[in-house]
């Protein structure tokens, strides 16, 4: 009965993981107070955050550290600020983000 339940606990924790890897954690998080999906608002847009970083492998470590530490000069002179946010959750934030097209 064990490993049942062992399997019943992992197929619950990979099915919940991309529930918020979307919009409902950019608006919890309010990342979408700067950006927009498909437009520049303060910051860049998503889909034009996706197009630049297409690609790169280190993408999703090196955006999740600007997104937890804040940045300046990849879109301007605005800069980012630091945001309060977990790794886990600036890593989901970022490969959701990466996932716009």
């Amino acid at each position: 009965m064990k490993p049942l339940l062992a399997l019943a606990a992992l197929a619950i924790a990979t099915l919940s993981g991309p529930v918020f890897a979307n919009a409902e954690l950019a608006q919890k998080k309010n990342c979408m107070a700067c950006h927009a999906i498909d437009k520049k608002v303060v910051g860049p847009g998503y889909k034009d955050i996706a197009a630049k970083y297409a690609g790169q492998k280190d993408a999703v470590a090196r955006l999740a550290e600007k997104v937890i530490k804040g940045g300046s000069g990849a879109w301007g002179q605005i800069p980012m600020p630091a945001n309060a946010v977990t790794p886990d959750e600036a890593k989901t934030l970022v490969t959701w983000v990466l996932s716009q097209k």
